[in-house]
């Protein structure tokens, strides 16, 4: 069998080098066993899972100190507006599943069995693409034990794309629990892989599902709860993440009222419904519903501005810190009247942009799980020029510095403090020479 340590490239000083010449092999070979203390090495025992570390992976993408646990929560958010069957003048209620799952830091259990996630290929509208389940490896341990001697911890709310699943993004929501949040990835009913329902069901409830989830968390979090999550949950430190249309709800959330056309469409859409005008400022009381406890946004490729569901007046009543994460040739959301646009129309907040240049919409999600699906799933997961796992190791490392500078107060801004164009010279925290075809973009209020 070949041996597993080729998998890692050894980068040694001089010095080094003249110590490993004058070993005996049996000193050499316990000096690679010390070397390689604390590094990841994958075996056909210890497999490479979704957000593992490539060898170029950038310095904050690799893993925290704590060990990970993970449990599923079916919450139900009661007297909810039903979409999908509204009528003109007719306002039916109905009590909204939600199905979350939530990783946390755990207590270290060593000899635990590590976790395996289940999602669906398939859509549940098309016959000819029935629905599959598939299974795939994380390394969180189902049910561990809280460490709950070094909460709370900050709060981290996941929001994935139309159709998609709370499993959509395990590489970045298992890395960020291992550095010390709560990370809480919601199955939007009615917008799963499972479920996939109308549309107007998406555009309606994506922020609310968001801000129903925080006060869950919250409340679950109180003392005398009962619950694993007591004493776990800083909720007044909250972020907010979305992909796509996720990116939309939580731009939403944040305080990017939608437009009024954008209103008017979704009313003839829905038979006659007004109540996205809620969402808009139009409402007065819109504004009142941003949560003080979001205290920073991350939106990859947020659908939407191309098509006009916001205008400047909307964006300019965002004042959350954001970081949008787009490709340059992004096909579904639109990069130039898109996601830079919204970078551009955000005037009143503290922003970034991450651009994957020749990238389209795919710059979120875990890779596909095989080369071999059909061609609509693999399409789903795959990014037509960029390797997904060297995306996902850079999404964590910028992400963990965005959220830390927000969230916890670390002293991560020279991650950030960059040259707009890699080509300049190496990012911070990159291997040498690893930072090409990013750009990053940097404006404040």
């Amino acid at each position: 069998m070949k041996n597993s340590l080729s998998l890692r490239r050894l980068t040694l000083k001089p010095a080094t080098l003249f110590m490993i010449r004058t070993l005996s092999s049996t000193a050499f070979f316990l000096f690679i066993l010390l070397f390689f203390t604390g590094s990841p090495v994958y075996s056909q025992n210890n497999p490479f899972v979704f957000g593992d570390p490539l060898p170029d992976a950038p310095e904050l993408a690799y893993r925290g100190n704590f060990q990970v646990g993970v449990q599923t929560l079916e919450l139900l958010h009661k007297n909810q507006p039903d979409i999908l069957n509204y009528k003109e003048n007719e306002t039916p209620e109905y009590d909204r599943p939600l199905t979350v799952e939530v990783w946390y830091p755990a207590a270290k259990s060593p000899d635990a069995q590590r976790v395996t996630y289940q999602d669906y290929l398939g859509s549940p509208n098309d016959p000819d693409r029935p629905l599959e389940a598939f299974s795939f490896s994380g390394r969180a341990i189902r049910n561990a034990t809280p460490n709950d001697s070094e909460g709370p911890f900050p709060l981290i709310i996941v929001s994935h794309g139309y159709p998609g699943s709370r499993f959509l993004m395990t590489y970045l929501t298992e890395n960020l629990a291992s550095k010390g949040y709560v990370v809480v990835a919601i199955d939007h009913t009615e917008s799963t892989h499972a479920d996939a329902g109308k549309f107007a069901s998406t555009l309606y409830h994506r922020a609310l599902d968001d801000f129903f989830v925080l006060n869950e968390m919250a409340r679950l979090n109180e003392s005398g709860s009962d619950h694993f999550l007591s004493g776990m949950v800083d909720a007044a430190n909250t972020a907010l993440i979305g992909y796509s249309m996720g990116g939309y709800g939580v731009l939403n959330a944040g305080g990017a009222g939608y437009s009024p056309g954008f209103v008017e469409a979704f009313s003839q859409m829905t038979g006659g419904s007004e109540k996205l005008a809620e969402r808009s400022l139009a409402d007065p009381a819109y504004s009142g519903t941003v949560d003080s406890r979001v205290k920073a946004i991350v939106a990859f490729a947020p659908w939407g501005m191309q098509r006009g569901v916001w205008d400047a007046e909307g964006l300019e009543n965002l004042r959350i810190p954001t970081f949008l994460i787009a490709g340059s040739e992004d096909d579904i959301s639109g990069y130039e009247e898109g996601v830079k646009a919204i970078y551009e129309g955000a005037v009143n907040t503290n922003r970034y942009l991450l651009t994957y240049l020749n990238a389209r919409h795919n710059v979120a999600p875990n890779p596909p799980v095989s080369p071999d699906l059909d061609q609509a799933d693999y399409m789903h997961y795959s990014e037509p020029v960029w390797k997904e796992r060297r995306i996902n190791n850079i999404n964590q490392h910028f992400v963990t510095a965005f959220l830390g500078i927000h969230l916890k107060g670390l002293d991560y801004e020279s991650f950030l403090d960059l040259s707009a164009n890699s080509l300049e010279e190496t990012w911070k925290g990159f291997v040498p020479r690893t930072s090409i075809g990013l750009e990053l973009r940097h404006a404040k209020p």
